[in-house]
């Protein structure tokens, strides 16, 4: 079995940065290659949707209306993986979930980290 851990939500005012980190742990992770490690969010009332990922060979992909403000990061030998979120708007306010499995499916996810932010 694979277990991701979210941590780094919190709440910050509109154009500050926050900085989330996912550790993914557990012998099934080790075998699955490549791999992609990412970030969804779900805000309230809304859908989930994806934020970034981030393959195991460095590809990465964005959401369109977030890919100026977002930076997704991996370390491979550490199975960790981190969102930067730099000028935070108002509708960026979600539950911020880390997800990770084989390229064709986000098998795995963690419990998910709120992040608030105020106008």
């Amino acid at each position: 079995q694979v277990q991701l851990v979210e941590s780094g939500g919190g709440l910050v005012t509109a154009g500050g940065s926050l900085s989330l980190s996912c550790a993914a742990s557990g012998s099934a992770f080790g075998i699955i290659s490549p791999n992609v490690m990412g970030w969804y969010r779900q805000a309230p009332g809304k859908q989930r949707e994806m934020v970034a990922t981030m393959s195991s060979d460095g590809k990465t992909n964005y959401a369109d209306s977030m890919k100026d403000r977002f930076t997704i990061s991996r370390d491979n030998a550490k199975n960790t993986v981190s969102l930067q979120m730099n000028s935070l708007k108002p509708e960026d306010t979600a539950v911020y979930y880390c997800a990770a499995g084989p390229p064709w499916s986000m098998k795995f996810w963690g419990k998910g980290t709120q992040v608030a932010v105020s106008s």
